[in-house]
């Protein structure tokens, strides 16, 4: 027994050249082997691992695809409801355009004497009356220039052309009142 007292105190007690080299050895080897368990447990288990972490990343990117879908339509419908939002302000910006620009032309044309729609049609009513009184007067002239036109042969033909040129200019008068009305509507 003593010997063993004494073989242990010298593996307990080691001096400091001897024993420092050899206490690293031992702890390198022990990592060493502890790094081949591992090793060997990765293979076994590793196939048991990789099954297991794909098929946790699979249902993670369903919850992803899941919540970003839902997120996608949201987005969709705020764009689409902002997209009609402007819509119809420009529309109604363009509108407010489109009453200044008209408001202006009128200026501009009162300002220069042409006549509108209002003048145009108190016109075309006043070329009506005149061209019925013309008319009436036509009438009543032949009946009273019939006598006339015994004494003087030179004079009706001379009125012939004259009063025809009459009934072409009242019929030329509802083409023009259709010209002037297209180009005012």
């Amino acid at each position: 027994m003593a010997k063993l007292k004494s073989s242990a105190k010298k593996k307990t007690a080691p001096t400091l050249g001897e024993g420092l080299p050899r206490s690293i050895m031992d702890s390198a080897q022990q990592i060493w082997h502890a790094g081949m368990g591992a090793f060997g447990r990765a293979q076994e288990e590793g196939s048991r691992l990789f099954e297991s972490l794909v098929k946790e990343g699979s249902g993670l990117e369903m919850k992803t695809r899941k919540l970003a879908g839902g997120k996608v339509d949201a987005v969709r419908d705020a764009v689409e409801h902002r997209v009609g939002a402007v819509k119809e302000r420009a529309a109604d910006t363009w509108d407010k355009l489109e009453k200044v620009f008209e408001d202006r032309v009128q200026r501009a044309l009162v300002r220069l004497g042409v006549p509108d729609r209002n003048d145009l049609q108190a016109l075309i009513a006043r070329v009506d009356e005149l061209n019925a009184e013309l008319r009436k007067l036509g009438n009543a002239t032949p009946a009273a220039a019939r006598p006339a036109a015994k004494k003087a042969p030179a004079r009706a033909a001379k009125k012939a052309p004259q009063a025809s040129k009459t009934t072409k200019r009242a019929a030329r008068a509802p083409a023009k009142r259709k010209a002037i009305k297209d180009l005012t509507d």
